[in-house]
């Protein structure tokens, strides 16, 4: 039975989320000063993605390796 709840879904949402207001709010207050800081939050949240991908990948693969040895012991 699937999840009805996805933690590192709501996880993304949320830090991407976090990112672009974070990258308007600088605009609106550095004005042109803010692409270094706009460029650094860009990179934080391409992080942030990376590291949901690679963990929902590891868990992925840990309910698959759980499966496989569930169905080794019953056969």
């Amino acid at each position: 039975m699937a999840k009805s709840f996805d933690t590192l879904r709501a996880l993304a949402i949320a830090s991407q989320a976090a990112g672009f207001m974070a990258i308007i709010t600088l605009e609106t207050l550095m004005n042109d000063a803010a692409r270094p800081w706009q460029g650094v939050t860009l990179a934080v949240m391409l992080g942030s993605a990376l590291w949901v991908a690679l963990l929902r990948r590891y868990r992925r693969n840990q309910q698959r390796k759980a499966a496989q040895e569930r169905a080794r012991r019953d056969t």
